[in-house]
């Protein structure tokens, strides 16, 4: 169940800076686009991140149905994270902040 009502928002763009507010959530979008990670996968691609953090992200994805937890019955036991079909719909967006993020770095930076 998502944690989130339509009349949260006034304009549509609210719904979508939600889902991806902040940095943390974009970056694990972006990782998890490549495909299922583990959540030392995750902590090691992103070494900024706590461990408390990321746990509070991923539970909030979940919540917005962006992402799957899978466990596997092994042990020791194994979960991973991978996109929903709701999280693959975003990839168009996030693919488009790569590339302008890109140009940015390119033109912009030294």
């Amino acid at each position: 169940m998502a944690r989130l009502n339509k009349e949260d928002f006034t304009i549509p763009v609210e719904a979508t800076l939600d889902i991806l507010g902040g940095k943390w959530k974009t970056l694990i979008l972006c990782h998890l686009s490549y495909g299922p990670k583990r959540t030392s996968e995750l902590i090691r691609l992103m070494p900024k991140i706590t461990q408390k953090v990321l746990t509070h992200q991923l539970k909030e994805l979940i919540q917005d149905d962006m992402i799957i937890r899978k466990s596997y019955n092994e042990v020791p036991p194994k979960v991973t994270y991978e996109l929903s079909k709701l999280g693959y719909s975003i990839k168009p967006i996030l693919n488009s902040m790569c590339d302008w993020g890109q140009m940015y770095i390119d033109q912009y930076l030294d």
